[in-house]
């Protein structure tokens, strides 16, 4: 995994959290921490956890092959794939 995946990852996840906790409780961490939500340091980690949800959307293909997985493939628990699976002996 390259580096630039786990960084937005990481962003991917704050974000994800905040809004979470928005959603539940009315309740901005990432304002709270950097000093209100129009915060110049606020505003920087809105738009670099915004950046990498591009950079994720973007670059969806290129990180299903670095994990070996398909949106379009699901594996049964048996490990053989849809079409060996419904296909018969």
């Amino acid at each position: 995994m390259r580096i630039i995946d786990v960084i937005a990852a990481v962003l991917l996840v704050i974000g994800g959290l905040n809004w979470g906790l928005w959603g539940f409780f009315e309740f901005d961490l990432v304002a709270t921490i950097f000093g209100g939500n129009t915060a110049a340091a606020s505003r920087l980690v809105y738009i670099l956890v915004g950046t990498a949800a591009i950079y994720q959307a973007a670059n969806l293909k290129g990180i299903q092959a670095r994990w070996n997985v398909s949106l379009t493939e699901l594996r049964p628990a048996s490990g053989k794939r849809n079409d060996q699976a419904t296909s018969s002996s």
